[in-house]
């Protein structure tokens, strides 16, 4: 019988082993596959026959499920590398054993999420990661911890100056820098380094319109969860800001549902919104699990969105929002600034067709306005408040 990982223990007098997944078809009898690798055959070829027998299918479900750029660019020893340590830290996870094996090999054995660059970065997260959640028990505890931690240690922040969205782990270390869909593939990439699995998710058009946005999901306890990267939230697994947006999403209009990256073939692709010629990244439609199936009806409330700027750029600021005729109503928040995802913003679940007071403190300077919210159909209003005129 094969098995996909073994480690030692005790001395290397117990082994643990992990079975190992059967491919339909297996690889050596996929032709087209090897074919497809064009020029760099002989890597793929190495590739299968260096592997140890214990990670060999491993190896086969890489090549049987890679897209065609990787099939004729990677090298056999970027493999190889990739499927020894994939395998090594499962096998050490504490969590490995209630792990399926078809999540271990799509969500933890892949070398990429995306279409970004292939980065070696199994050694080096590993590293950085492993003692940032020696403590932990559960996946769960253990990607929360490194969100909270992975992101100050690394000093990479959020920020649109970034190069570009898609990048690789490296290079978002490299630069410091990074918006969502480079943050998302930090941390699936050190959660997967630590055997940890983690998907990338994203949606290419909020139902707002405001835009696109990226996370990350974990597996946990059966099921996924998701978390926002570099977005920590005290309370747990399966909170964030973009949660009341994700609940909007609409499975059967494809800008505006929710994909979850995968590395196996599913015949549906991930939209890259930063390059729609890329095709061949796989994906799963997860829109079902963000938004009911039958949406709730209005309560006749709008979502008021307060941003507060300061020479055109996002402020922290206090910002209190009172009714004028009822004193007994007030909310009250933070802005956003500039280290937050463009889409998060500040939001109060006001009545419509009401007239609100609404008064910002910013470094001493005190602003107000007077805002009525739409009595229309639109379910959010945006309003700007300029401070440092």
């Amino acid at each position: 019988m094969k098995r996909a990982c073994l480690v030692a223990l005790t001395s290397g007098l117990l082994a643990m082993v992990l079975p190992a997944p059967a491919l339909t078809p297996p690889l050596p009898a996929d032709k087209d596959m090897l074919a497809a690798a064009g020029a760099n055959r002989g890597e793929m070829e190495r590739a299968l026959s260096q592997v140890p027998d214990d990670r060999r299918s491993a190896m086969e479900f890489l090549i049987a499920n890679m897209p065609e750029p990787d099939l004729r660019s990677l090298k056999g020893d970027f493999l190889i590398e990739n499927v020894a340590l994939a395998c090594d830290a499962f096998a050490t996870a504490p969590w490995a054993k209630d792990i399926p094996q078809e999540i271990f090999l799509n969500e933890v054995l892949p070398y990429a999420c995306l279409n970004e660059r292939r980065d070696p970065w199994r050694k080096k997260l590993r590293e950085i990661s492993a003692p940032l959640i020696a403590a932990c028990t559960t996946p769960g505890e253990a990607a929360q911890a490194l969100n909270r931690k992975l992101f100050g240690t690394v000093k990479v922040r959020y920020s649109t100056a970034r190069k570009r969205a898609d990048q690789s782990p490296f290079e978002s270390m490299e630069s410091g820098l990074a918006t969502c869909s480079g943050l998302s593939i930090l941390l699936v990439d050190a959660c997967r380094s630590v055997g940890i699995p983690a998907r990338v998710v994203g949606t290419p058009m909020w139902a707002n319109l405001r835009g696109n946005h990226t996370w990350v999901e974990i597996w946990d306890s059966g099921k996924w969860h998701f978390l926002g990267a570099a977005e920590p939230d005290p309370k747990g697994l399966d909170r964030g800001w973009f949660a009341g947006d994700a609940a909007k999403a609409r499975r059967d209009i494809p800008m505006h549902a929710i994909y979850a990256s995968s590395f196996k073939k599913t015949g549906v692709s991930f939209p890259l919104v930063w390059d729609p010629s890329v095709t061949w990244v796989q994906a799963v439609n997860v829109t079902d699990r963000y938004a009911p199936a039958v949406q709730a009806a209005p309560d006749g409330r709008v979502r008021l969105l307060v941003r507060v700027l300061r020479a055109g750029k996002r402020v922290a600021a206090k910002v209190a929002v009172s009714d004028p005729s009822d004193a007994a109503v007030k909310f009250e928040g933070t802005s956003r600034d500039e280290s937050a995802d463009l889409n998060n913003i500040l939001c109060f679940n006001l009545p419509r067709g009401h007239t609100f007071r609404i008064v910002v403190e910013h470094q001493g300077e005190t602003v107000g306005r007077d805002v009525t919210t739409t009595s229309g159909t639109e379910v959010e209003q945006m309003v700007n408040v300029l401070v440092g005129k």
